[in-house]
């Protein structure tokens, strides 16, 4: 049950704000927000909560759980009325509408001495005759609060009434930024209804506001700490579950390349019979020696030799098991990603503020929203080194054009045609022996050389590339190059994916 407006009426009082300054504002949560107010010797923590069924204004003692990232209100007042000092804080008419205002004086006011150069200032401004130049100087803005169930908002109005922005933006309602604030018709109620103050017996506390904090907090955290259980449990279930079927695939597929085996067996069997090929058939028929000599047929090509055919045969092996390699990587990768989601619950279930946990659920649930690339091809950061890789022409000249700068080092395989690969320059640093090589196979790894596992490469800085006259798009011919020979490290290649910038 929020605070009806007699209970309003009650806190207003015994926080006593007029007078104060605003020391620091902090929004723990998407419903929830703590303003950090001080007057000589007086400092205070004014919650304000705007849950469905929970809204309330209290002072509190607790400690406010700041937000793992800014979030757009929180910075927004900050930036208004951070050092203010507050004149007035009232409700208007009984109708849980509690309205602040406040006047800040440039950016003078840092506390605990805030107070005396507002002061200070006053003085000054008294003496003044031009009251106009007086009233342009200060900065004056009005902080709504409504604590109404269902509808709750805070609103940051100018002395004008106009938004400038607000809690929750709701545009069919004309809650937003540049909107008219307009305060609610005072509605008869005939009889009119009677509002009571809570005692809120059994509660411990010296004040009426430190029982409400307690209240709250205590029974209203404990309800949320549970349905928030309940949603990570939810959320645990559902990754986990797919988690398994992705393990599952992965190791359907895998036991289909370890199946290919029989490429192998098949080229021995094209060599061992090879004089059965007559030039026109499209198979040979022989006796399997591993299949109980029994008799298989075996598909070639007539216009290749028995050498030709069983190469193609090997070569598929090859592709196979270097494809099995990989494919065991994943599996590891992703039951790797199983023990993670594990510890990742474990830490859920055992957190016990219900704010810390929304947060952690609200960090695992929000989508991840493709990153729009301010460059083309692919990024890794490798221990604070940037690695960019262009894997065709197109993102080669894109990147050369838009997005390296001449400090920066370039890589590209000799007597290939491949990607380029960038390494950003930090300033003041030299670029380590290990970044190198990384960027270096990628360099291999994205060109023609790949299929031979090893290439020599030059490398330079971006400002002595020289683009080729009448050549083809991205090509360069570099100067001051010096040349490294790479030979691809999978251990390398591997350790990479995690660097991956997505």
């Amino acid at each position: 049950m929020s605070l009806n407006c007699k209970e309003i009426d009650v806190v207003l009082k015994e926080l006593d704000l007029d007078g104060s300054f605003v020391q620091e504002i902090i929004q723990p949560n998407f419903d929830s927000l703590a303003i950090y107010t001080y007057k000589p010797g007086v400092p205070k923590t004014v919650f304000v909560s705007l849950a469905g069924g929970e809204c309330r204004i209290n002072e509190t003692r607790r400690k406010i759980t700041k937000n793992e990232k800014p979030l757009r209100f929180n910075e927004m007042l900050k930036s208004k009325i951070k050092g203010a000092k507050i004149i007035s804080a009232t409700q208007i008419d009984e109708e849980r509408i509690i309205k602040i205002e406040l006047e800040k004086a440039g950016a003078i006011y840092v506390m605990p001495k805030s107070q005396e150069k507002f002061q200070a200032i006053q003085n000054a401004k008294a003496n003044r005759d031009d009251a106009q130049d007086e009233e342009s100087e200060d900065e004056r803005y009005f902080l709504y609060i409504r604590l109404w169930s269902n509808a709750a908002n805070i609103f940051l109005c100018d002395e004008n009434d106009v938004i400038l922005d607000s809690f929750f933006r709701r545009p069919a309602k004309n809650e937003k930024t540049g909107e008219q604030f307009v305060l609610p018709q005072k509605k008869q109620q005939n009889p009119p209804k009677i509002f009571e103050v809570r005692s809120f017996a059994g509660i411990e506390g010296s004040t009426f506001s430190e029982k409400i904090d307690r209240f709250y907090s205590e029974n209203a955290a404990q309800n949320s700490l549970q349905n928030l259980l309940e949603e990570a449990e939810k959320w645990y279930n559902s990754h986990k579950s797919r988690m398994i079927a992705a393990v599952e695939r992965l190791e359907e597929k895998r036991k289909d390349f370890l199946a290919s085996s029989q490429y192998k067996h098949q080229g021995d069997m094209i060599l061992s019979f090879g004089h059965l090929l007559d030039g026109k058939t499209g198979f040979i028929e022989a006796e399997d020696w591993e299949n109980g000599g029994h008799t298989v047929r075996i598909k070639v090509d007539p216009k290749k030799s028995a050498q030709e055919n069983a190469s193609e045969y090997y070569e598929r092996y090859k592709k196979a098991m270097s494809g099995l390699s990989d494919l065991e990587h994943d599996i590891e990768l992703s039951k790797k990603s199983l023990s993670d989601l594990d510890l990742q619950y474990e830490k859920m279930i055992s957190e016990k503020n219900p704010i810390k946990l929304e947060q952690i659920l609200r960090k695992t649930q929000t989508p991840k929203q493709q990153k729009e690339k301010n460059h083309p091809g692919l990024e890794y950061l490798v221990d604070g080194w940037t690695i960019i890789v262009g894997r065709d022409a197109s993102e080669n000249d894109e990147l050369l054009r838009h997005n390296v700068k001449g400090s920066d080092m370039w890589l590209h395989v000799r007597d290939y045609h491949g990607g380029y690969v960038f390494i950003k320059n930090r300033p003041g640093k030299t670029i380590p022996l290990e970044i190198l090589l990384y960027a270096g196979n990628l360099a291999v790894y994205y060109s023609k050389a790949r299929k031979n596992a090893q290439a020599d490469l030059y490398y330079t800085q971006v400002k002595h590339l020289r683009r080729a006259k009448n050549g083809p798009k991205g090509l360069v011919l570099p100067t001051n190059e010096k040349n490294i020979f790479i030979k691809l490290d999978e251990e390398k290649l591997r350790k990479l994916e995690s660097y991956f910038v997505q």
